[in-house]
């Protein structure tokens, strides 16, 4: 399958995952526990909103900053994402890479929520032990046409489970990213790479992977 079609069907996924978590106080519910019991009520939110549906990135903005982003670790996506670089970038710009990291994802897969029609998603049972901190929850979307495989790799902090990485079809959201944007930094530093990221989000552009 290619790049466009993974980008195509990412968002609608990503927010289904992490916003399961929204408005869920701490629980001793194991992370596939939690993401089949409340996947669906959130797929069933996305397709009753018009707004999210026909692409409102201010709608889409507000639904990240308030349901998503609190309950993933969006920092350690964002610094394996850069790379070696982020131990020399400053707190400023460390800041600066998580803002347009997210802006560049939201803008990118937004076009994606027109897409949610009648997809349910089934989680396989978690193969993990009792006093494991980072597990992967496997799980598939199903629609029409074939399932898709939907990975993510979670990690257990003293406020719950987060999420820090996807697998769409056997690619490694950060590892897609990573890669563009080493050459981004060889070339232009960690300065470089925030404008181009700014640059790409003003402009309404996306980034190419792979």
């Amino acid at each position: 399958m290619s790049f466009q079609l993974i980008r195509r069907n990412t968002l609608i996924f990503v927010l289904s995952a992490l916003a399961c978590f929204a408005g869920v106080a701490q629980t001793q519910e194991e992370p596939d526990q939690l993401i089949r019991r409340l996947s669906t009520d959130v797929l069933d939110t996305i397709k009753n909103d018009k707004d999210v549906q026909g692409g409102d990135l201010r709608k889409i903005t507000t639904f990240v900053d308030g349901k998503v982003m609190p309950h993933i670790n969006f920092t350690r996506m964002t610094a394996a994402a850069v790379g070696r670089s982020w131990r020399q970038a400053t707190p400023e710009q460390q800041k600066r890479l998580q803002e347009e990291f997210k802006a560049l994802l939201v803008r990118t897969y937004s076009g994606a929520l027109s897409q949610v029609k009648d997809q349910t998603i089934s989680v396989k049972g978690l193969r993990a032990s009792p006093g494991d901190t980072e597990v992967i929850v496997r799980s598939e979307v199903i629609g029409r046409g074939d399932p898709i495989q939907i990975d993510y790799r979670m990690e257990k902090t003293p406020a719950g489970w987060r999420i820090y990485d996807l697998n769409v079809l056997g690619v490694w959201l950060v590892e897609t990213y990573r890669s563009q944007f080493a050459q981004e930094i060889t070339a232009r530093g960690i300065d470089g790479l925030i404008a181009t990221l700014a640059e790409r989000n003003k402009s309404g552009s996306v980034a190419k992977k792979g």
